[in-house]
């Protein structure tokens, strides 16, 4: 599978929505279930490990910095819809609902428009976690995921409940997949994408998923994540 970057796709996505939902998809091989799981398990004590001296301090900076717990955590859409809940680390104010009321900007549809579009100015960020997110560094608690079973290091991007209708019916390819902390939407472009284009990301991965593929997108992540495109 050769991986588009973002401006490619974003002029390219013309592969039948009808296929994607209809044709026999690769996640359902012993492959995946067994070998991908098994390197997610591997790769996910050596990050952690590796991370867990940044991850200490990052969590020291956050509780300095601002009141609240130093993790977030917050219900995700699995596997066959299966609910999990997140594991990042704090990037908001605790009292961030009253900020964005006092903005009088919170609404559902709001609050959607922050997540779709991150790079909108979301008055619930504080200085530390806009820092951690331009650099993804809140995901990293994300690991523990990986190692339950609840993510996979790369997959399609977990989503909460509200942004299901704008999947639309490519939702049930979405569902199919483990998510991940990487994958092709990250490497694609990230925010710089449209949400129907990455909807149509999470699908073609679901759709063409190959070990390749995902070796291929872990080796992007980080030069993604270093580059900072799209990440707000």
């Amino acid at each position: 599978m050769n991986v588009p970057d973002g401006d490619a796709f974003a002029s390219e996505h013309i592969y039948s929505t009808d296929f994607l939902l209809y044709a026999e998809a690769p996640v359902d091989s012993w492959r995946y279930r067994y070998v991908k799981r098994a390197v997610d398990m591997v790769f996910s004590l050596m990050l952690i490990a590796a991370f867990a001296v940044p991850g200490l301090l990052i969590a020291a900076l956050i509780a300095a910095t601002s009141s609240g717990p130093v993790f977030y955590r917050e219900r995700r859409i699995g596997q066959n819809g299966r609910l999990f809940r997140i594991w990042k680390f704090r990037s908001m104010y605790r009292d961030a609902a009253h900020r964005a009321h006092v903005t009088h900007l919170h609404t559902g549809a709001k609050v959607i428009e922050w997540r779709m579009h991150k790079h909108l100015r979301d008055p619930r960020i504080t200085p530390v976690g806009g820092f951690l997110r331009s650099w993804s560094l809140d995901e990293l608690p994300q690991l523990l995921n990986v190692l339950t079973g609840d993510m996979s290091l790369i997959g399609p991007r977990p989503i909460v409940d509200t942004e299901k209708a704008i999947y639309g019916k490519l939702i049930s390819v979405y569902m199919t997949a483990v998510p991940g902390l990487s994958g092709l939407w990250q490497v694609s472009g990230r925010s710089r994408i449209s949400y129907d284009e990455r909807a149509k990301l999470d699908a073609q991965y679901v759709q063409s998923w190959t070990m390749a593929s995902d070796i291929m997108i872990f080796l992007r992540t980080f030069p993604a994540v270093l580059s900072r495109i799209g990440a707000h």
